[in-house]
């Protein structure tokens, strides 16, 4: 009997108890406001392969025991990669060595610095006078279908000697590839070089050669693809898999491309129409079409990054002095756009924009363009204050 005098009061807690979630828990956040999620239509085993190389890259932390350092970056992909999105300052990347295009890296430490150390060890200091570029980390998403394109997709857009008179010239980054770069059809080298499409610099060739490079520079990590320690120089038994490695890259390939918030508002078409009347699409090129691949979803589709993965020169206030490539010190690869309105909820609630995050919102990013983009940021100057806001409101879109 007495059980029976228990069950109204329990009844009673289950409904408060559900009230109450739903009164605390927040709703779950839309689609188009996350840029984490694999491209839609991958197979079940590309899911599977999608999930190993999630949990690697955001869940993976390293420690002294697992093979961090002994000097690094970061301890994990997704520290530097927050939810995928660009990173904060202060887990910016300082890269030295190269002064001039096609020149050999040549400073003590090079080519990155690791500013951080486990217990027992003095992290790396930056060689007193030597440049070096400071560079925050990017958003990660949509770069599968940024891989896929071919070269001469890319080489279709350059224009060296400005022949159209844009005052635009935009020329590929072509670096020296690493010794575990497999060359594809599509790739089309150059006196045994190859175009770099990912880093603020276009250095690394494809998305094994982003990700190796990172375990081993960023945190320390050797594999064989990268088998010298950081800080020895010397080789060492693989510290992350081949497959981990891969899965990563996998997982990279397959991430989703940023969704545009609301395309249809008059005010986001309205600067979508600026944008491109101040010729800022001139280098930001806002459409691509994937050929055929070896990963189905990412075949034959339409996106919409708004870069041309070429290198501009952005004027002297942008040169660092320090290079990659056959990069000028002055040049730097056209970022994509897409992704820019949530950057925020990866920074700490704020814009840090260009390769450093020197700029602090999207209209100080937009007048600290330079050299080929003058033209653009004087045409931005001399826009009403509603036509500023439309073209914000746009890039805020996307």
């Amino acid at each position: 009997m007495k059980y029976r005098i228990w069950i109204p009061v329990l009844y009673t807690c289950f409904l408060l108890l559900m009230i109450g979630c739903d009164t605390v828990v927040p709703e779950a956040p839309a689609e188009k406001d996350l840029l984490d999620g694999p491209i839609p239509g991958l197979t079940h085993e590309e899911q599977d392969q999608f999930l190993k190389g999630d949990i690697a890259f955001n869940d993976d932390v390293f420690t002294p025991q697992t093979g961090l350092g002994p000097t690094f970056v970061a301890t994990s992909c997704g520290s530097c990669h927050p939810g995928d999105g660009k990173g904060h300052p202060s887990t910016s990347l300082i890269r030295f060595g190269q002064t001039e295009p096609n020149s050999p890296i040549n400073a003590p430490g090079a080519p990155q610095l690791q500013n951080r150390a486990i217990p027992g060890y003095q992290p790396e200091k930056l060689p007193e006078g030597v440049p070096s570029m400071k560079m925050t980390p990017p958003a990660v998403t949509g770069l599968g279908l940024l891989a896929a394109l071919t070269d001469q997709q890319i080489l279709e857009n350059t224009d060296p000697n400005d022949e159209d008179g844009d005052g635009i010239s935009g020329v590929p980054n072509y670096v020296t590839p690493p010794d575990y770069f497999i060359p594809e059809d599509h790739y089309q080298p150059e006196n045994g070089k190859y175009i770099g499409r990912f880093g603020k610099k276009a250095s690394a060739v494809n998305l094994l050669h982003q990700t190796a490079t990172a375990y081993n520079q960023d945190i320390g990590v050797t594999s064989t693809f990268e088998p010298l320690d950081v800080y020895s120089g010397l080789t060492t038994d693989p510290e992350v898999s081949d497959q981990v490695v891969r899965d990563v890259v996998f997982y990279l390939k397959t991430l989703k491309a940023p969704i545009q918030r609301k395309p249809q508002n008059p005010l986001v078409l309205k600067g979508k129409g600026i944008f491109t009347t101040i010729q800022c699409s001139s280098c930001h090129t806002p459409q691509w079409t994937t050929p055929e691949t070896d990963i189905t979803a990412l075949s034959n589709k339409t996106f919409y990054p708004y870069t041309d993965l070429l290198l501009h020169d952005m004027g002297p206030e942008l040169d660092d002095g320090a290079t990659e490539g056959s990069a000028e010190t002055y040049e730097w690869r056209t970022p994509p756009l897409w992704g820019l309105g949530l950057s925020p909820d990866s920074q700490g609630g704020k814009y840090f924009l260009m390769h450093d995050g020197r700029a602090e919102s999207i209209e100080e990013a937009i007048l600290m363009h330079g050299g080929e983009a003058q033209n653009s940021r004087d045409q931005f100057q001399l826009l009403s204050p509603e036509e500023k806001e439309a073209l914000i409101m746009f890039l805020e879109s996307l």
